[in-house]
Order: C-alpha cells, then sequence, then structure tokens
C-alpha cells in the first residue's frame, strides 16, 4: 500500500485579545490561506518567558489549511502579530473526512476537489 504525504494541517496561534486574534483571522481568510479560523478565548497558558514564569489568558487560533499554505501563513501571523515569538505550531492531518478535505482544498484554492458529495 502506498502512502501518500498528508497534505493537510492545522495551525495553532496564540493571541493577547480578541481583536488581535479576530485581525489574524480575517488576514489568513482574505488572503485564501486558510479555509477556516475558529476563535477561542479565555485560554490561560503559563509559560516560561525571559527567565521567568508568566500567566496569561489568550485567545486560541486554530487554522485549517493546507501543507502549500504553511509557510505563507507562518509569515503572515510573524509579521503580523504583536508577540516578540508568537506561538505557531503545527501538525500534519492524516484523516479526516473526504468532502471536509475537499472543502479546505476548494477554499484555500488548492487542488480541485475529488469528492463534493458522498457516493451514491
Amino acid at each position: 500500500m502506498k502512502r501518500s504525504r498528508p497534505r493537510h494541517s492545522v495551525a495553532w496561534v496564540t493571541a493577547p485579545d480578541l481583536r488581535t486574534a479576530r485581525r489574524l483571522a480575517r488576514l489568513a481568510l482574505n488572503q485564501r490561506l486558510v479555509a477556516c479560523a475558529q476563535l477561542r478565548a479565555g485560554v490561560e497558558s503559563h509559560y516560561w518567558w525571559q527567565g521567568r514564569l508568566e500567566k496569561s489568558r489568550e485567545v486560541l487560533l486554530t487554522f485549517k489549511t493546507t501543507r502549500q499554505k504553511l509557510g505563507a501563513l507562518e509569515k503572515l501571523v510573524l509579521r503580523e502579530h504583536p508577540y516578540d515569538t508568537p506561538q505557531f505550531v503545527t501538525v500534519q492531518l492524516t484523516g479526516g473526512s473526504a468532502r471536509y478535505m475537499a472543502w479546505i482544498d476548494a477554499e484555500t484554492g488548492g487542488p480541485p476537489p475529488r469528492l463534493l458529495k458522498p457516493p451514491a
């Protein structure tokens, strides 16, 4: 069985507030770098920063995209984010419904979807 490389990814980014998170989401969506951006407010983060243990309230963004768009998405986040070192972590999706993956492709300008309706 030949295994193909996953084409789809999820990226997680934290933002200091909803205004920043909404702005990042809108920029990524308008540039068709992502098919979807989900925002979850009220995340409490605990982390080391410059030798000190810190705690802050943040907004967690979950971006659904293709592997092909990850580089451009990362550049956008690093350029537009107010943090010195913003979180940008990704995972490749090795599974998911064919219709959902086709939707991600279609909305990010990827290859034409092969399956838009379930087989009869």
